[in-house]
């Protein structure tokens, strides 16, 4: 028995018109669809979707009688057809139900999500849909092709980029009590909750005007924010101790602070060990700073606080806690400290 060679190649094309008219005048021929595919040297399955999408009535001249024949014209017709409708018509054309969302996401005040954080987030909850990549999204807002401007994304103005090295030398600010030097390893390594970092956030830069003292938990990026009636260092300690009250002593281990003179009592507090930063070294209080400067977002600089009530500053505390992080594994703050809880 001699075996017969595979002669079909493996990398598929589409048919020409001059095999489609082939395929019309062997079919007229009563060919079977194996014996026109092996003459062709195509798979039987190609030759049986051409057939039917060539396939067309006409009235039979001598008879008239109504006929199924393939036409070669045909087929070639409704391919072309086909293949203008089957063009990509880009990623944004197909992901409007993602760009919707976003808008609305975005403009909501407050607003809990960023652009990364939103994408995260709409990927895990809508696997099925369309949903473009962080950069691209971005690129969609510099281009202006959705209802998002940059002015709506005030992080994403306020980014500089530092020059690499850049030091300041300033030695005219007193060091208040224990320095971040004398903290524990473990804190600066995130080990464990209970760690905090302290500010003040100011509307107006006037002691008699009210202002924000906000504290983050280092692990978690829980904010606790306080309205202060002013920033006097008597103001600051009493409120301080207040909230640890409030919250309970034993979630504060340690708090690190500002070096500023509104905290220069805050060493009598009762309860956690309070540290403070170098002069003029905002990094070293990292998650701290970068709470604050959402929290202009809310409440931009020059803008007296006289106008925001209690309910308004617990939305933003919330809104803060409820915001997804890149950095926590798109997590949030609040879903961080139940879980430890609950454990």
């Amino acid at each position: 028995m001699t075996r017969i060679k595979n002669i079909i190649s493996n990398q598929y094309h589409q048919l020409n018109l001059a095999e489609r008219g082939r395929i019309e005048s062997l079919r007229d021929l009563d060919w079977s669809i194996r014996r026109i595919s092996q003459a062709l040297h195509r798979n039987p399955s190609t030759i049986s979707r051409e057939l039917k999408r060539g396939t067309t009535t006409q009235i039979n001249a001598s008879t008239h009688i109504f006929e199924q024949s393939y036409l070669a014209e045909t087929g070639e017709a409704i391919y072309r057809k086909h293949r203008l409708n089957s063009c990509y018509r880009g990623l944004f054309d197909h992901c409007q139900t993602f760009c919707n969302a976003l808008v609305t996401a975005l403009k909501a005040r407050p607003r809990m999500h960023s652009v990364d954080t939103f994408v995260h987030q709409f990927k895990t909850d809508h696997p099925r849909l369309v949903c473009p990549s962080t950069p691209t999204v971005y690129r969609y807002i510099d281009d202006q092709r959705l209802a998002i401007r940059n002015s709506d994304l005030p992080a994403k103005l306020r980014r500089r980029i530092k020059c690499p090295g850049a030091k300041h030398h300033r030695i005219n600010k007193k060091n208040l009590g224990h320095s971040i030097e004398e903290r524990p390893a473990m804190v600066q390594a995130r080990q464990e909750l209970g760690h905090w970092e302290g500010d003040l956030v100011k509307g107006k830069r006037v002691e008699s005007e009210p202002a924000l003292m906000t504290l983050t938990e280092r692990v978690s990026r829980l904010e606790i924010i306080v309205k202060l009636p002013n920033y006097h260092a008597d103001t600051c300690l009493k409120a301080l101790q207040n909230t640890l009250y409030d919250y309970g002593t034993e979630h504060f281990k340690t708090i690190t602070f500002d070096n500023g003179s509104e905290f220069k009592l805050l060493d009598q507090i009762q309860g956690p060990q309070i540290y403070f930063a170098h002069p003029y070294s905002p990094w070293e209080r990292g998650s701290n700073e970068n709470q604050n400067g959402l929290i202009r977002e809310y409440i931009p600089k020059g803008l007296s606080l006289h106008g925001f009530s209690d309910d308004d500053i617990a939305k933003v505390q919330e809104a803060l806690n409820q915001k997804h992080r890149m950095t926590l594994g798109y997590a949030n703050a609040a879903e961080l400290i139940e879980a430890a809880l609950a454990s």
